[in-house]
């Protein structure tokens, strides 16, 4: 089984990036929660609205721009994933330095290259 990842700025609309991220998440059989505005499905993912309840996160991939991501530092913090990654246009050094400062790992990189590649 493969570690859970989530998808965080989660879209119902296809040519959203992080809507393409679950797709082929779920393609590469990665387990795969989804938070977004919207409450829908892709790929058979129900996206929700909100974090309650979310645990055994290895990964959280970042689709929000940084100001959108305050709101959940303190939840993603108490997550404790093994690494968040910062996709393009979710740069964010004010973040990067409160997971390093948890021992969470950084990554500034596409999932959908990582996947693509083989190096997710």
């Amino acid at each position: 089984m493969n570690k859970k990842t989530l998808v965080l700025g989660a879209s119902l609309k296809p040519d959203r990036y992080s809507n393409r991220a679950i797709i082929k998440l779920v393609h590469y059989n990665h387990d795969v929660v989804a938070i977004g505005l919207k409450k829908g499905e892709v790929a058979g993912i129900g996206i929700q609205t909100r974090m309650d309840g979310i645990g055994n996160i290895d990964t959280v991939t970042l689709y929000l721009n940084p100001v959108r991501q305050k709101p959940y530092y303190d939840q993603i913090l108490n997550l404790k994933p093994e690494r968040v990654i910062f996709n393009p246009g979710t740069e964010n050094p004010e973040f990067y330095k409160k997971l390093k400062d948890a021992d969470i790992k950084v990554e500034i990189a596409c999932t959908l290259v990582l996947l693509s590649t083989n190096q997710y």
